[in-house]
């Protein structure tokens, strides 16, 4: 075994083996991959692997399908079968809201070439003979669905990757992994070590145990998942094809064809943990005691779909564990507090998104950047404060709501609350619904009546009018919103300024007192963030930026050297905010302070330390409301005491508590774009209008990677369109859209109803040149077309007279 390699992938089942063979695509040859026991042990040989492309985050689509149509080209490449069957796959709708699901899904694939389509009964009832449509409201087609063998699969990966050069060490179990102080890893196996650049962590049932030898703690949690195999079934063995598989989500069970018999599975709702506290070492190709009792719900109603699975008997059982996240999506990236560590972990459809995986995997490792955005299974979305108990309730929520559709701003209460402050009971008395955000309690809206919950659906909810009144109060008069979840960093020390400098594309302030908007440019030169920046004196400065990228941006921190006697403090949990916002906003503050808060002596984008209610606070003149506003940063110990006083003053004017879904509609009126929404690595400065804050006459952070296409004509346009929502139902993002002749041109970003104008809105990018102002368009919502109208501007004070007034 070789003493050194370029990486080491610790795990050598389906995604492991993924990994190692798109290391190798990249041109990396020096990588090794060790598995503690055979290829396949743990979680992968067992599985059901089935293989279907869409989902409802757009980029997790395009990796499924990239999978599906790997595994073929694997075959061929490397001469080990996979064992792809693809007869199709068919969705069924029972309900209103699955059938809304299922014609989005619909647009989306036409918008990016993808293969699913709706079809009749009548030919549902051709392709699927023994399938009862009784009480289905829709039928989509996936032709390109099916299942795929699980070691096959694996073995074509490993195949691939050793005639690439690739090295497999099989029964080498790896025990420790020692950190360098050069950045490189120490890879210990009884075998002996290997001097490493890159740790990879895709060990399935034992990435927690492999992190913890690194010092981390993975939020993940096994659970037992059971599905059986049938006997022959005369019908199906009288077919003479191959039949679809069934996707029967509001049944909640998956169905298809296993050589002449059926294969059901599914998630039940009273689920059983496993091995909680640590997978077992010896644990390998194991199955545990069958206890189909558990899932005969939802067995029966597989049953009442296909009656001809009722007449069979069982052939086999199998019982195995599965390993979860809190939110069942991936564990994904390079670890934010290591150098060299990446974690892979916590993949529930591997075979859906095993190629997808790997592929970005290895763009990440070699080129320094995926080419899709995929925060959503980033592990940075996820803190310390993500425990075990935390953990543990989430993916109790997520395995007996596998098949729940997951609507547009869905809030699930399981795990809740994780990160508290102290503001929580007064916002609670005062009727605040509360949204997780990085951890924390944030109040979403408030109701009429304190511990009203919020419904659910694609159409507009029990939140939409106490919503539309915390607008209209807010353009109105003045509301007060709590920016607790914003992120909070100081750096400070004679090297303050240069760091910053080098670390985003504009200039920082030179002036105590003054602010500017930063972007933070990717390794492919799109915007990885925007950040507020503010000189607070000769050598400190704060910096406020997206909460939800607390973690991920940290990656960019390090990539900056900090000079020496320099300070970088990141104060999140230390910090509250609020952001007291609308045409009264000055003068409320202005009856809580002595300072002259009048424009020329606190204008736009101006920053000062200073007393509010006697809490000491620092306030910048910025809103993302897009109205005239003021930030204001306490102590957590000062957040009870200047909310009462803000909102008591606030009262007095007509104005009260405004929450971040109100936000939402007002940084949309104003056209804002968001990080995570507009903002993302995927996306030229150029195509977000960002452009004017770069500066190419200083260094920063990735500025080769964008100078190689600041002159380059943007491929997408950032664009605002009023949307006739005649389905009482409004954009949220992801749509597709396409142009009256239904040619695709693009996709919303974010959505809301703009209450002050009123006008349903949504941001959106556009292929450039493609939709100019006062073009119509076809926005599909709930599936189906709504007419929609580019804006020249934002509807809101496009001139930024409220803003700077």
């Amino acid at each position: 075994m070789k003493t050194h390699a370029q990486a080491v992938v610790i795990g050598g089942g389906l995604v492991g083996c993924s990994i190692l063979y798109h290391l190798t695509k990249l041109g990396w040859r020096d990588v090794v991959l060790l598995e503690r026991d055979e290829l396949t042990s743990g979680s992968t040989w067992h599985a059901a692997a089935n293989i279907h492309g869409l989902h409802d985050n757009t980029n997790i689509s395009r990796i499924q399908h990239y999978t599906m149509n790997l595994y073929k080209e694997l075959e061929e490449a490397t001469g080990q079968g996979c064992g792809v069957y693809q007869p199709g796959s068919l969705y069924l709708a029972q309900t209103e809201a699955r059938e809304h699901q299922l014609l989005l899904q619909e647009a989306k694939a036409r918008y990016y070439g993808m293969n699913f389509h709706k079809i009749s009964r009548d030919e549902a009832e051709r392709l699927h003979p023994l399938v009862n449509f009784d009480g289905i409201r829709c039928i989509m087609f996936e032709p390109d669905g099916g299942n795929v063998d699980p070691s096959g699969v694996t073995m074509a990966y490993a195949a691939g990757a050793r005639a690439a050069g690739a090295e497999i060490h099989r029964f080498t179990p790896v025990t420790a992994t020692v950190a360098q102080p050069d950045g490189r890893w120490i890879v210990e196996t009884p075998k002996g070590n290997i001097t490493t650049e890159w740790v990879i962590n895709a060990a399935g049932l034992w990435g927690r145990e492999v992190a913890a030898m690194a010092g981390l703690e993975l939020p993940l949690m096994p659970t037992e998942h059971q599905y059986f195999v049938t006997e022959t079934i005369q019908e199906i063995a009288n077919a003479g094809r191959r039949l679809p598989s069934v996707a029967d989500r509001d049944g909640e069970y998956y169905l298809r064809q296993e050589g002449l018999g059926l294969l059901i599975g599914a998630y039940e709702k009273d689920l059983c943990f496993w091995a909680e506290n640590g997978t077992p070492q010896d644990f390998g190709h194991e199955l545990f005691d069958d206890d189909l009792e558990r899932i005969m719900d939802n067995v029966m109603r597989a049953m009442d779909r296909v009656p001809v699975a009722a007449e069979a008997g069982i052939k086999r059982v199998i019982n195995g564990p599965m390993i979860w996240s809190p939110d069942s999506s991936a564990l994904f990236g390079p670890v934010p507090e290591l150098k060299g560590y990446f974690c892979c972990n916590g993949i529930i459809p591997g075979f859906s998104q095993s190629g997808g995986l790997g592929k970005m995997t290895a763009e990440w490792i070699v080129e320094g950047e995926p080419t899709l955005d995929m925060f959503g299974w980033d592990l940075a979305r996820f803190g310390k404060w993500a425990g075990k108990d935390f953990t543990k309730a989430r993916v109790a929520d997520q395995y007996a709501n596998r098949f729940s559709i997951h609507f547009p701003n869905e809030e699930r209460s399981a795990g809740r609350p994780a990160r508290v402050r102290p503001a929580l009971e007064l916002q609670a008395s005062m009727g605040a619904v509360f949204g997780l955000n990085c951890g924390w309690e944030h109040p979403l809206w408030f109701a009429d009546e304190p511990g009203t919950v919020e419904t659910n659906g694609f159409t507009r909810q029990n939140w939409f009018e106490p919503v539309g009144r915390e607008v209209r109060m807010l353009r109105d008069s003045v509301g007060v919103l709590d920016i607790s979840n914003f992120a909070n960093y100081f750096v400070s020390g004679p090297g303050a300024a240069d760091w910053l400098n080098a670390l985003v594309a504009n200039k920082i302030p030179s002036v105590i007192g003054r602010s500017c908007l930063a972007p933070l440019i990717g390794k492919r030169g799109g915007v990885a963030g925007d950040f507020t920046i503010t000189k607070l004196a000769d050598d400190e400065f704060m910096m406020v930026g997206s909460g939800l990228a607390e973690r991920f941006h940290q990656r960019f921190f390090n990539a900056v050297p900090l000079p020496e006697g320099t300070r970088f403090d990141n104060r999140t949990d230390a910090m509250c905010g609020f952001n007291v916002a609308g045409p009264k906003a000055r003068d409320l503050l202005q009856r809580l302070t002595n300072e002259d808060l009048t424009n020329e002596a606190f204008p736009f984008m101006r920053s000062r330390r200073m007393q509010v209610a006697g809490v000491e606070v620092i306030a910048l003149r910025v809103s993302f409301t897009g109205d005239l506003g003021w930030e204001l940063h306490c102590a957590e110990a000062d957040q009870i005491a200047l909310y009462e006083a803000l909102i008591a003053a606030a009262r007095e004017l007509g104005g009260g508590p405004v929450g971040g879904r109100a936000l939402g509609s007002l940084r949309i009126e104003k056209g804002y774009g968001s990080w995570g929404r507009e903002y993302s690595f995927e996306y030229w400065p150029q195509e977000l209008g960002l452009e004017r804050l770069i500066k190419m006459d200083k260094d920063f952070l990735n500025k080769d990677a964008y100078a190689a296409l600041a002159d380059r004509a943007p491929r997408e346009e950032l664009t605002i369109f009023e949307v006739d929502a005649v389905h009482e139902a409004d954009a949220s993002g992801g749509e597709p859209i396409f142009l009256p002749d239904g040619t695709p041109v693009g996709h919303v970003s974010s959505g809301a109803y703009g209450y002050h104008v009123g006008k349903s809105l949504a941001l959106g990018f556009v292929h450039a040149g493609k939709v100019a102002p006062g073009d119509e368009v076809e926005i599909f919502i709930l599936g189906r077309a709504h007419k929609a109208r580019r804006l020249a501007e934002a509807p809101f004070d496009p001139a930024g007279a409220r803003l700077r007034g």
